[in-house]
């Protein structure tokens, strides 16, 4: 007798999706970064920009990293972005497949799977990614069923970081500039094609074998392509931060907060005044080492067109920094920065462990630090 044919499992949506719990923070006392904490609600408020600013100019003179809070979103909103991203994850291999990124050619939208690059000879990374571009007609791609069946959910979530979160710190770094508040806006346009996007991504766990071959190190110390990147709260500890001084510190995983960094485009724009933060990953303390560790992130880069040229501002040139010491970025737009960097992340040849510096385009080189 022929087997009837299993109708597939319905797709979770909305109030459906299973509720995503955290697991504990570490017990360990690590080595943390002292970052400053920005609290967005100021920014409405009298003189609450200015506030911020001069905050915000204090905390980007040592680490290009920060954290913000009452950004907007509730605890829930943020968790069921992590739900959605556990399902994508859970699907078949051969189903994620169907939608994998077109790495090769510098296309970042859409999945990875584990195991593209070689961290350290003979272990490759552990990690999974699924990027979800703008919703826009330009970067319209086929996605899974649980994205297209959570679209309001995703969209809405991912519109809010760009029009209520961004927008903010976009204006912030115009007005740390004595720039026209609304500068880095029109560079950043949301209708515009660029290659933000929202990204859930999953380190899997590691063996102590693994580990140890790779001395801990599940991705090298590196800056990000864009503007900036924003990392939701998750706490198992594995983010690292370089300091001026050249040592690694632990980024703490605060209740209510995203975890701010700078990245390249904002470095060339303002002529490294901005400077692009240096960040690793690195194995979790031990009572966190047994679990997977799943993020949500949104990572925001100027619309492609835009030419990555010093900005002319008072301000630079108060402290020096409107004299072009490395002129190697200009004539290079920011979308093709982001495709260059994209298509050389996966190319064969030395392991990861092996590179410290990285050319990329026009003579423009990308680090990489241990």
């Amino acid at each position: 007798m022929a087997t009837l044919a299993q109708p597939p499992a319905p797709v979770p949506t909305g109030s459906d999706i299973p509720t995503y719990s955290q697991v504990p923070e570490t017990s360990f006392d690590l080595d943390w970064a002292d970052l400053a904490t920005l609290d967005l609600s100021l920014f409405g408020q009298p003189g609450g920009k200015d506030q911020l600013a001069k905050q915000l100019f204090e905390a980007i003179q040592n680490i290009g990293f920060f954290y913000i809070t009452n950004f907007g979103l509730s605890q829930e909103d943020v968790d069921r972005q992590f739900s959605i991203g556990k399902e994508i994850f859970k699907l078949p291999v051969e189903e994620k497949l169907k939608f994998r990124a077109e790495l090769e050619k510098g296309g970042y939208n859409g999945y990875k799977p584990m195991g593209l690059r070689e961290i350290s000879p003979g272990v490759y990374d552990n990690t999974e990614i699924y990027n979800i571009p703008k919703f826009i007609p330009a970067l319209e791609l086929p996605q899974p069923d649980i994205v297209n069946h959570n679209r309001p959910i995703i969209e809405g979530f991912a519109r809010h970081i760009h029009d209520q979160i961004v927008a903010k710190l976009l204006t912030l770094f115009a007005i740390i500039l004595e720039l026209p508040e609304d500068y880095f806006l029109k560079v950043h346009r949301y209708d515009e094609k660029s290659d933000c996007h929202l990204r859930y991504m999953k380190y899997h766990q590691r063996t102590a074998e693994e580990n140890e071959k790779a001395a801990g190190i599940w991705s090298k110390g590196h800056t990000d392509f864009g503007s900036l990147t924003l990392l939701f709260r998750q706490p198992v500890a594995a983010l690292q931060v370089r300091t001026p001084e050249g040592e690694w510190k632990w980024v703490k995983p605060y209740p209510g907060s995203i975890t701010v960094n700078l990245a390249d485009s904002l470095h060339f724009l303002t002529n490294g005044f901005l400077k692009s933060s240096i960040h690793r990953v690195v194995a979790p303390p031990p009572d966190q080492r047994n679990v997977d560790r799943l993020g949500v992130l949104y990572f925001v880069r100027p619309e492609d067109s835009l030419e990555l040229r010093p900005v002319v501002s008072e301000v630079l040139h108060r402290l020096g920094y409107d004299q072009m010491t490395d002129n190697s970025a200009v004539g290079i737009t920011a979308g093709e920065w982001v495709k260059a960097r994209v298509t050389k992340g996966v190319d064969k040849g030395l392991a990861r462990s092996e590179v410290g510096d990285q050319p990329i385009i026009g003579g423009v080189i990308a680090k990489y630090y241990d």
